[in-house]
């Protein structure tokens, strides 16, 4: 699991954990789980202590997360999975999900509504954790594709999941939006899910393919079965995991993450053809910002005949800036060495995979001419601009937190708005990649896209409606975030 684990250490580093299912020893469903990263929390780097962790969770079957914080406080308790202990082995169960519910808000109303209810965190994953306890209550075992069909009714959202109880019996499920990726593959007795293919594929499987949106993996004694829990639905993926948050060596949902990074570029290149700000000459160079704008860069560069350099050196132990909820500033500071040897005297075409909150685009271009001795810095971006919140999964839930919304008053940016960018990040130019462009690059339709974020408009009615409530705060006080906001949750009596 471990492994595993290791290899979708990019989709969060806060803290790492598992369970594991073992009928031979007293507590038949374990939690092992710490803050920090997996190397940090599993102790990888001590290995008698990484043996004893590994003995002691040892098991038939393992449910695996790494933590990207979207909601509540970074500590143990946050850490996923969330086990419910019960004398009764089905309803004694471990869980984790990658995503986010939307309707948070409500759905912890209505739990607190209830009499002598109580919740101890704020998070959405305690949330599931009750619901899922409801729809496990009495006294004959459900059928867990009925418990999860019910679930879905009440929950809109990402929410991909895995569970596992004291019976064995384990489920894998990607929500009716297919907003996060989920993969599985089998080889004989093995088998094995993860939020992105290069984790199995790195564990020696071959024949990888997507869970589809709305479905589910069920296996009980010792079988598998693929089964529908919610009607089929024209699917939401998040274009972001394509541009950005995936492992670039991933294929989801039968995309190349590589592949599509590389049409950024050369979608790119043509823009700055047409454009015609940067000479392209030998004193221009493209330089990627390390390491998500590396496939953008080669592919531009090589589109318009000019070397693609490493201009950046990034430290490698700082870890990613934009999934780190806190301290981005400082961190960004620590995060990248210019290279004078390769920056001085050049016309630099910096290509950046997306543009949030700008802290540490702001502090590189600084450092890049000081430092670097670069003569112009020209920022692309292999994104359009991020003009509204998330709400399914990545951590950027208001619009006064964003860069580009503050200079635009229209849909897309105008050449004087986006000067007016460049003015403020310290770049010669900015420009971004066209809206339309993102669909073709990933190669699928736009309708099979969330684009929320580039768009404002969102694929789930509690998604528009927070939307709605985070316009009419987008210029007042204070760090909530939207779904934090909401004064108005509809409770179910």
């Amino acid at each position: 699991m471990p492994r595993m684990l290791l290899d979708l250490q990019n989709r969060g580093q806060l803290a790492a954990g598992m369970s594991s299912f073992s009928p031979y020893r007293e507590q038949i469903l374990d939690t092992f789980k710490q803050i920090g990263t997996v190397i940090e929390a599993f102790r990888l780097n001590h290995p008698g202590k990484y043996e004893s962790i590994m003995q002691e969770y040892a098991g038939r079957a393992a449910i695996g997360h790494v933590r990207y914080a979207t909601c509540g406080a970074n500590d143990r308790s946050y850490a996923q999975p969330f086990e419910r202990h019960h004398g009764c082995k089905w309803k004694w169960f471990s869980f984790a999900f990658n995503g986010q519910l939307a309707n948070f808000s409500e759905l912890r109303a209505e739990l607190l509504s209830l009499a002598d209810y109580h919740l101890v965190r704020e998070t959405d994953t305690e949330v599931i954790m009750h619901y899922l306890s409801h729809e496990l209550r009495g006294d004959e075992k459900p059928d867990l594709v009925q418990v999860f069909r019910n679930l879905s009714q009440k929950f809109d959202g990402s929410y991909n999941l895995v569970y596992l109880d004291a019976m064995g019996d384990m489920v894998i499920l990607r929500d009716p939006k297919g907003f996060r990726p989920l993969c599985f593959a089998q080889d004989g007795p093995l088998f094995a899910a993860a939020s992105e293919s290069v984790a199995l594929l790195n564990l020696g499987f071959r024949n990888i393919r997507s869970l589809e949106p709305g479905e589910m993996i069920v296996i009980q004694n010792n079988q598998m079965r693929k089964e529908l829990f919610a009607p089929r639905q024209t699917p939401s993926h998040c274009f972001f995991e394509w541009i950005y948050f995936a492992n670039v060596a991933s294929t989801l949902d039968e995309r190349s993450v590589y592949m599509a990074r590389a049409a950024l570029g050369k979608e790119l290149a043509r823009q700055e053809r047409v454009l015609e700000k940067v000479p392209l000459d030998d004193d221009t160079i493209v330089v990627p910002v390390p390491d998500t704008g590396k496939a953008a860069a080669d592919a531009m560069a090589f589109e318009l005949g000019l070397r693609s350099v490493e201009g950046l050196m990034r430290n490698r132990y700082i870890g990613r800036t934009f999934i780190e909820g806190t301290n981005r500033a400082d961190r960004a500071r620590l995060k990248y060495t210019p290279l004078r040897e390769v920056l001085a005297g050049k016309r630099v075409l910096l290509i950046e995979d997306t543009i949030v909150r700008s802290t540490t685009l702001k502090s590189l271009l600084h450092h890049m001419r000081e430092k670097g001795g670069a003569r112009e810095v020209h920022v692309r971006v292999g994104c359009p601009p991020i003009v509204a919140p998330c709400f399914y999964g990545i951590d950027m839930s208001t619009i006064r937190e964003l860069f580009a919304p503050r200079f635009m008053k229209g849909p897309r940016p105008t050449a004087v708005e986006q000067d007016a960018m460049a003015a403020e990040l310290g770049a010669d130019s900015l420009c971004y990649l066209p809206l339309e462009a993102v669909a073709r690059c990933i190669g699928l339709s736009a309708d099979h896209l969330c684009r929320a974020c580039i768009t404002g408009k969102y694929p789930t009615p509690t998604g528009e409606r927070l939307y709605q409530l985070a316009l009419r705060n987008r210029h007042g006080e204070g760090n909530g975030r939207t779904y934090e906001m909401n004064a108005e949750p509809a409770i179910a009596q």
